[in-house]
């Protein structure tokens, strides 16, 4: 069978996404295969398809139950035969599905990295035809990524135990080329084909603000759409105090970290996927395997600490290819955060990503060129759908400010905090500050008429830019670096958002749909969440929004034009043709 005709019959798209067909056509050669590809840019596609065509079974190594979990639910809304094993499933179930895998009636298994370690199954699955093994998420089998997996060390192992050996397929989002070489070495892949598709995004916006107001930011943000959105904070105590706020405003919200019971964390989950709430707030302990594809807005409240996570996360923003918006919402405080947060790592490659995700936080020209630029992928274009190219901010010179400070910081002599050269600078006379007969110095209130704010934004550009350093009490030191500053022979910018930018009520309101007529949209979109609310499953597995805005388009009324709907194959298109049809036609009947 042609590949594009088995992708027709078994997912109902009409073509392969950029890059899919090569790392398919080289797995039905028995090819290894690691395949780089960006959040939403079709992973999955490309060892289902060949697992599917292929003789015997594909084992899919994945991190998470709940990344499984969507998965079967969305191959089995294709007919797909696939099942998973882990500690969610009763002993029948479990026992039903080794029933299964004896008789040869399944195509794909997934299981978690610490199952590989179970002797039994090593034996059970020794007995099996196995084609191919795909190890998702697999920058977690790397010290040199951003989220290291002791498990994933096991992969290895496990598969040199089988009595022979499967083609190996390993798939990533975010790799940088020293990552996707410890890749290929930790996993022994012999010879792979290695498959860089384009990390860019282009349907997602990218935005960097530094607002005075971080909560109020948020919330325009979140009232300007009714549509679901993840924040992201830095810790839980971050993610307890959003939660907090925005639920005593009544807004539709759930939140996810490491601090709470398995089961909150569980029902928080479901709630966000079932669309039963809007919004999740949550730390980077929630999302990876989220295959949620109508999320608008990933919001980080706090700066990352490397960017491969960041790129991750936002890219978790219009998984269905339409229009979305990753926003950055820094505070120069995060850099101090930060930096504390890292500054036990034993990863000797924190700091320098740290130092890299500052730069992006103050970048100044196209945010889309600065990442595809980290990850390897050289362009010259400017993206003109970032903050940066639509010029939502200005930069001014604060070179005379930073000397001041720098002098103030020298005069001081012992490493004081932020707050304190703060006051100092701006002439308080708070108690601490007398006490240390500051008043007296010739920097005393040189930055009087300058904003609190201000003048902790000058000190952590000061910080980022190498010229001040932390001690280990968190103190305020002057580098050699800074010297440079101090004698004129270098300056020092800072962003600033313009009042237009920041005074507007509305932000950057995207339509996220382009049908021809959104009532027909809304009335599809209605119709399919009832269907999975019927069915208990989320809305995206029976269609995604790209398929209902194609469906809107095309406004099929018989089973063939159904089949034509962007992501309908031949077994959805028998279970829910005359449903949706009929939406259609009582709406053109109106």
């Amino acid at each position: 069978m042609i590949l594009t005709e088995a992708l027709e019959k078994y997912f109902g798209y009409g073509d392969f996404r950029p890059g899919q067909a090569d790392i398919v056509s080289a797995l039905m050669d028995d090819r290894d295969v690691l395949g780089v590809l960006p959040t939403g840019g079709g992973k999955s596609i490309c060892y289902q398809l060949p697992a599917l065509l292929k003789p015997g079974l594909t084992l899919v190594i994945s991190p998470l139950i709940s990344l499984m979990h969507d998965q079967i639910d969305s191959l089995k809304q294709h007919g797909i035969a696939a099942e998973y094993i882990n500690s969610s499933l009763s002993q029948q179930e479990y026992a039903e599905i080794r029933y299964r895998l004896r008789r040869g009636d399944l195509k794909l298994l997934y299981v978690a990295p610490e199952r590989l370690e179970n002797s039994f199954f090593l034996e059970e699955l020794s007995q099996l035809s196995l084609s191919m093994i795909a190890v998702d998420e697999a920058h977690c089998v790397s010290q040199w990524g951003h989220d290291f997996r002791q498990s994933y060390r096991q992969i290895s192992q496990f598969i040199d135990a089988l009595p022979q050996r499967p083609t190996i397929a390993a798939f990533t989002a975010t790799a940088t080329e020293l990552v996707r070489k410890d890749i290929v070495d930790q996993l022994s892949l012999e010879t792979p084909s290695i498959f860089i598709n384009s990390f860019d995004r282009p349907n997602i916006k990218f935005t960097v603000k530094e607002p005075s107001d971080k909560m109020s930011e948020l919330r325009a943000y979140l009232e300007d759409s009714d549509e679901a959105v993840i924040i992201y904070a830095q810790t839980r105590k971050n993610v307890d105090q959003i939660h907090e706020h925005l639920k005593n405003r009544h807004f539709s919200v759930a939140k996810y970290h490491a601090g709470l019971s398995a089961d909150a964390r569980g029902k928080a989950q479901d709630d966000f996927i079932y669309d039963r709430v809007r919004i999740m707030v949550a730390t980077n302990a929630f999302g990876m395997g989220i295959d949620k594809t109508d999320v608008r807005k990933v919001i980080h409240y706090n700066m990352p600490t490397d960017l491969e996570g960041y790129y991750q996360e936002a890219g978790r923003a219009g998984r269905d290819g339409l229009e979305s918006e990753a926003i950055l919402l820094f505070g120069r405080q995060d850099i101090v955060s930060s930096k504390f947060l890292i500054e036990n790592s034993q990863d000797p490659s924190s700091i320098p990503r740290l130092e890299t995700m500052i730069q992006y936080a103050n970048h100044t020209r196209c945010l889309r060129r600065f990442i595809l630029n980290y990850f390897g992928e050289v362009t010259s274009q400017d993206c003109m759908n970032c903050s940066s190219c639509l010029s939502e901010f200005t930069t001014i010179d604060v070179t005379r400010e930073a000397q001041m400070v720098l002098s103030c910081i020298i005069r001081m002599k012992h490493g004081f905090g932020m707050t304190m050269v703060t006051n100092v600078l701006r002439g308080s006379k708070e108690k601490k500050v007398l006490e240390w007969s500051f008043e007296e110095l010739s920097t005393y209130g040189l930055l009087k008429h300058q904003s609190e704010t201000f003048v902790k934004n000058v000190i952590s550009l000061l910080l980022a830019n190498h010229y001040l350093a932390l001690n280990q009490h968190k103190g305020l030191e002057v580098t050699n670096k800074a010297e440079e500053l101090l004698k004129g022979q270098a300056t020092l910018m800072m962003k600033e958002q313009k009042a237009s930018a920041r005074n507007s009520s509305k932000r950057n309101v995207f339509v996220t749909i382009s049908a021809e007529d959104p009532e027909l949209y809304e009335a599809l979109r209605l119709h399919r969440n009832e269907l999975a609310r019927e069915a208990g499953m989320p809305s995206y597995i029976i269609l995604n929004n790209k398929s209902l805005v194609d469906m809107a388009n095309k406004q099929p009324t018989t089973y063939l034009e159904f089949l034509e709907v962007d992501g309908v194959g031949t077994v959805k298109a028998n279970n829910y043709w005359e449903s949706f049809t009929e939406v259609i036609k009582e709406f053109q009947n109106k």
